[in-house]
């Protein structure tokens, strides 16, 4: 009997030792359990905005030779890498009938100025008469109101000043006509000229051959382009920044950036412009960041790593970023006391590279926030302070 009551009492202990260790499992580590998070305090620093983005290296210039009228590829002078200068022979249509056509111009234009200077002596001549017939007509005139002459005399040489007059009028309007003649014809020259200068396909600027599109023999459209070029002192890096962290972002500010080809080598640049249209999609905005020194060996088409650096903002109150939280569509920190988590909305400012971000409304020098937690926080859930929710050698 004895025995049997020493067993209850046994089990019993057990029992309470086990439902003890339940309990002391779920408050230390089941959902009863203080929740482990991170705090800091409020304080004053320095803050050095920066804008971290993904770009492309892009060429703000580049050209896409071709001719202007359909035709074959005659010749191709240049290949892919090659550097040309202003003005360079790149390639050559076949010229077809131009040549032709432009000595028939040329021709045309000589025959033209011969009747020009045929019209003009014309003139020269037809107008000496003229003068003569004046004379004529004023001395028979004077002869004829002296009595010496009958008046039918003196009506003739009126009318022979009369058609010398009609004379040089027309032969004015046979060198007027001619010159006009002349001015069409050798517009029409130059239109030939200008075909024929057309099919050779000069450079427009300095630059670098990055493809070739066509080769002799080939047959190409107006516009479709035979060489490509770009200018090597255009290049920049097209970015991409995040709309949520992109204010402060304006032409002007520092860059640096790291080619995926040279990822420790940071070059220096500077925002040359801000895309007024925006990625609704990626929800980034785009920014064209220039090199202030073309670096050697650089590739179009590369990825860049670009970090902005903006005015830094001196004294400023700062918290980590990992502290800012948003509940209820509200941007706010939680405020730890001892017994007790208070949420209160705040409003931010510049974002430094190093992660603090500067509190304008909300927030007090000393206040102490939580920075990381296990899980989410309300202002019920009880809180142990650790120094990481991650212990540093695992």
């Amino acid at each position: 009997m004895k025995l049997s009551l020493n067993r209850n009492i046994g089990f019993i202990l057990a029992g309470i030792a086990l439902i003890a260790g339940l309990v002391w499992v779920v408050i230390r580590s089941g959902p009863l359990s203080p929740i482990r998070a991170t705090v800091t305090t409020a304080s004053r620093a320095d803050v050095a905005p920066g804008l971290f983005g993904i770009g492309v290296v892009e060429a703000r210039r580049s050209y896409l030779v071709g001719p202007t009228a359909a035709g074959r590829v005659r010749q191709v002078n240049v290949d892919v890498g090659d550097t040309v200068r202003t003005g360079q022979l790149l390639a050559e249509m076949e010229p077809v009938d131009l040549d032709q056509r432009l000595a028939s111009s040329v021709a045309a234009v000589e025959r033209a100025k011969s009747a020009v200077d045929t019209a003009q002596a014309q003139l020269t001549d037809s107008q000496s008469r003229h003068k003569l017939a004046i004379a004529n007509a004023r001395r028979y005139d004077d002869l004829g109101r002296k009595g010496f002459v009958s008046s039918t005399v003196t009506e003739g040489k009126a009318q022979e000043k009369k058609s010398a007059e009609a004379q040089v009028a027309a032969a004015s309007a046979t060198v007027s006509g001619a010159r006009q003649d002349l001015r069409r014809l050798n517009s029409e020259r130059e239109v030939v000229g200008a075909q024929r200068a057309s099919i050779r396909l000069l450079a427009p600027g300095d630059g670098i051959v990055t493809s070739r599109d066509a080769e002799p023999g080939s047959t190409v459209v107006a516009g479709q382009g035979v060489v490509k070029l770009i200018s090597p002192d255009s290049l920049w890096v097209k970015t991409r920044l995040d709309q949520n962290r992109s204010a402060g972002l304006q032409v002007g500010l520092p860059a640096e950036i790291a080619l995926r080809s040279k990822p420790g080598k940071p070059i220096p640049g500077r925002v040359v412009r801000v895309e007024l249209v925006s990625d609704s999609v990626t929800e980034e905005r785009i920014a064209q960041v220039a090199f202030d020194e073309r670096p050697l060996g650089i590739s179009v088409g590369e990825l860049a790593e670009v970090t902005l650096r903006g005015a830094v903002v001196k004294d400023a109150l700062t918290v980590p970023n990992a502290a800012l939280r948003t509940r209820r569509g509200k941007t706010g920190i939680w405020l730890y006391n001892a017994d007790s988590l208070t949420f209160v909305e705040v409003r931010s400012g510049a974002v430094g590279a190093d992660g603090r971000v500067q509190i304008l409304e909300g927030l007090r020098e000393g206040d102490a926030v939580i920075v990381h937690s296990e899980r989410d926080v309300d202002e019920r859930s009880r809180v142990k302070v650790v120094p990481a929710l991650v212990a540093s050698g695992s």
